[in-house]
């Protein structure tokens, strides 16, 4: 099994990152937050065993342009068989194009962008740059798609804004987190389902996605651009991976979600 979305921190700021988080969604929504892990590698490595989890994608953020190159070399240094780190960088740093061109030489597979967190909407033009830099460079891009628990309006990656973002960079491989637009699905699937050079991740979203809409969606978009994701420490594997199977999908699909699709998109 591969699970496609998962966030750690160093060991030494990861107490503080859980807190912040958790407060965040404490304050917008009201909402209280139980991570399942500590949020550090050696958590993730021991949910990993504990869930029958294979390989992990950790997608790490950068908050503003300060942070890019420390949070990038923190990614390099936990790669391994079993944990693939993207990289990241923020649409606001002057030097975006040449921060992607290092991410390519040193063999990455993509970055993440969170456009809420990072205060940029998908289809600006420092966004734009960074798709299509993106696409010329074979780099997948993973965003955080739809509201986040956290964060106040306005939401910076609407369904409708990616659809137009993702019109203006042609060829860029996007996978839009959390079924297309985290409480943003019914405008996800007007804009999004269907689209080519698009995948969609199912991280946080059991307790959240209708079961009808959530299966329509798969459907309708096709399993095999569907990844199975946990947004760990968040959620754990079990839950997402018991939300899945409650939905009826059959053996073939669920196989495709847990595994084929992400291997085949990390050259496994």
């Amino acid at each position: 099994m591969i699970d496609f979305h998962t966030h750690i921190f160093p060991d030494a700021v990861a107490p503080k990152a859980l807190e912040s988080l958790m407060a965040g969604a404490l304050r917008v929504e009201g909402a209280t937050l139980a991570p399942c892990t500590d949020g550090t590698l050696a958590g993730l490595v021991s949910s990993m065993e504990e869930n029958h989890v294979d390989v992990s994608v950790v997608l790490p953020i950068a908050t503003k342009p300060s942070q890019t190159p420390s949070i990038n070399r923190f990614a390099q240094g936990v790669q391994s068989a079993s944990v693939h780190s993207f990289y990241s960088l923020h649409p606001m740093q002057e030097d975006r194009e040449s921060v992607l061109e290092e991410i390519a030489r040193a063999g990455g597979k993509g970055i993440k962008l969170h456009p809420e967190f990072q205060y940029a909407d998908v289809d600006s033009p420092e966004m734009l740059t960074i798709l299509k830099k993106a696409a010329e460079l074979g780099l997948l891009v993973v965003l955080h798609a739809g509201q986040d628990i956290g964060m106040p309006p306005p939401v910076h990656c609407t369904p409708r804004k990616l659809a137009r973002a993702m019109d203006a960079a042609p060829g860029c491989r996007i996978v839009a987190a959390h079924m297309g637009g985290w409480r943003m699905w019914t405008e996800a699937e007007a804009c999004l389902v269907g689209r080519e050079e698009l995948w969609l991740d199912t991280a946080f979203v059991t307790d959240h996605l209708p079961p009808e809409q959530y299966l329509r969606m798969i459907r309708s978009h096709g399993a095999e651009r569907i990844l199975f994701g946990s947004d760990s420490p968040w959620e754990s594997p079990a839950h997402t991976l018991e939300g899945l199977e409650r939905l009826g999908l059959s053996r073939e699909e669920l196989q495709r979600i847990t595994h084929d699709n992400a291997a085949a998109l990390l050259g496994l």
